[in-house]
């Protein structure tokens, strides 16, 4: 987690908001207590539910404790694709075991990572990312459940290996970070994109132009906290508390009303992962 800025104030509530993404052990969080402690600070402001991401065994384990802890938490589970080298036959039986929890919502973050190979010691290879991508389709569809991609560099092979595989009925793209080219092949396929504070940088101009062209229906927000803090706070600590800016940011880019996007967004959080309404 970010340390040289303090943490951002809580912003004005701006409800009804589900964190979408984000990673609740990185953020701090290590029992029930822990786990409490950060939820009820995201709900104050109008966060009421969130999705805890896993990328390797030891956080799928704690997503799925996370989100039998506390009802207002859910679980996603997989290998990320620069661990994919990691995916051998007992890890993958615990993963299936972990996704198929009635607490899982969605197996992910899977993917391909284009950059960090060669740079980042013991990155998976691109073949090993791929092998272990099209291992997470098949099991996203074996379990009926969402399949939710990260995404770094690798825009043509993803959709590639989609369309080969046969993608599951429902694709979130987390933190989508491409251009408007990418974002209407995502639309045009049907599958889901979800915003999180890169949205809201000022350099950001290709993905502003992007987040533009998302139906209402196809669209998330997430923090990916302890990550990607949103304007005006980058290098501060993220929180899922910090949703509000994301959404505020994006609902102007987009020319939209913040309610009326907070509310289409939770709509498509309760749809996608298929959570029970408040």
């Amino acid at each position: 987690m970010p340390k040289d800025r303090p943490a951002p104030d809580l912003p004005e509530p701006l409800a009804p908001l589900v964190d979408a993404h984000t990673h609740l052990d990185s953020c701090g969080a290590r029992d029930a207590a822990t786990v409490t402690e950060i939820v009820d600070r995201a709900a104050r402001v109008g966060v009421g539910r969130v999705v805890t991401v896993a990328d390797d065994l030891a956080a799928a384990r704690f997503a799925v404790d996370a989100a039998h802890w506390d009802p207002r938490v859910f679980a996603a589970v997989a290998i990320h694709p620069t661990r994919a080298n990691a995916l051998d036959d007992v890890t993958k039986a615990e993963i299936e075991r972990l996704a198929s929890d009635p607490r899982t919502v969605a197996v992910g973050e899977t993917g391909l990572d284009y950059y960090w190979p060669g740079k980042l010691e013991g990155c998976a290879g691109i073949e090993e990312q791929v092998e272990g991508f099209r291992w997470h389709i098949d099991l996203a569809k074996r379990l009926r459940k969402p399949l939710m991609i990260h995404n770094r560099e690798a825009d043509h092979d993803l959709l590639t290996v989609l369309l080969d595989e046969g993608a599951p009925e429902t694709v979130i793209f987390h933190c989508f970070s491409s251009d408007a080219t990418m974002a209407l092949a995502c639309v045009e396929a049907g599958y889901v994109l979800s915003f999180s504070g890169t949205v809201s940088f000022r350099n950001a101009r290709e993905l502003h132009e992007a987040a533009k062209l998302v139906p209402d229906d196809q669209l998330l927000v997430e923090t990916d906290a302890p990550y990607l803090t949103p304007h005006p706070f980058r290098g501060a600590p993220n929180e899922p508390y910090c949703l509000p800016y994301t959404v505020r940011s994006l609902a102007e880019t987009r020319g939209q009303d913040p309610l009326e996007l907070a509310a289409a967004a939770t709509a498509n959080a309760e749809r996608v992962y298929a959570l029970p309404r408040l």
